[in-house]
């Protein structure tokens, strides 16, 4: 069984914390996800941890225990076409504003996986490089925008076959920037993003 250091539940004690990551920020294709998830007071996981360090199994395994037993969870979506509009720092940033807007309990604390955001209205935030592997609720983010994307990739790939997104998700594998210039891109594609070694102008 695998082990690591506990992950610390609250950065700000005595009041309501929720905890945000991104997921899908280095892909060539596809939205970028984001989640906030804000965990009750007496939360525990083992397993829980930074979704970069579990498998495919262990995260979708996490997944319905953090929805059940969150005090609130959100998910944030920023489409490729908004991506090429306002860059991906920019987009990350709006996917979690887009998933705290959704929570149903309203934080009076933020801590945000990484060292970039902007103010979320009001509410004070903590920007944390490798948060998702120090807070519950960062990890517990993690988890939630990557199944949530990965899920999405799925099923774009079945509209989209030659790309390989089931596997790769719209990384920039080797075969998945094979795909792209035998087939040129696609509407999901990220077209601010060096899609090529020697970047190429496709026509739709």
């Amino acid at each position: 069984m695998k082990t690591h250091t506990p992950l610390l539940l609250y950065h700000t004690p005595n009041c309501i914390e929720a905890g945000c990551d991104e997921a899908g920020r280095g892909c060539l294709a596809g939205p970028v996800f984001a989640a906030a998830v804000i965990l009750p007071k007496n939360f525990s996981n083992d397993l829980l941890n930074d979704s970069k360090q579990l498998t495919e199994k262990e995260r979708y395994q996490l997944r319905p225990i953090i929805e059940a037993q969150a005090v609130s969870w959100a998910v944030g979506i920023v489409s490729a076409q908004e991506i090429d509009e306002i860059n991906i720092l920019n987009a990350s940033i709006l996917a979690m504003h887009r998933a705290i807007d959704q929570l149903s309990k309203k934080p009076e604390h933020l801590i945000i996986d990484g060292n970039k955001f902007k103010p979320y209205k009001q509410v004070p935030f903590h920007t944390i490089v490798k948060g998702d592997g120090k807070f519950l609720s960062i990890a517990a983010a993690s988890i939630l925008a990557k199944t949530y994307r990965d899920d999405y990739m799925a099923k774009l790939a079945e509209e989209f076959p030659h790309y390989e997104w089931k596997q790769n998700k719209g990384y920039p594998t080797v075969k998945h920037r094979e795909a792209i210039k035998k087939y040129g891109t696609t509407p999901y594609h990220r077209m601010t993003f060096r899609l090529l070694d020697t970047q190429l102008t496709f026509n739709f």
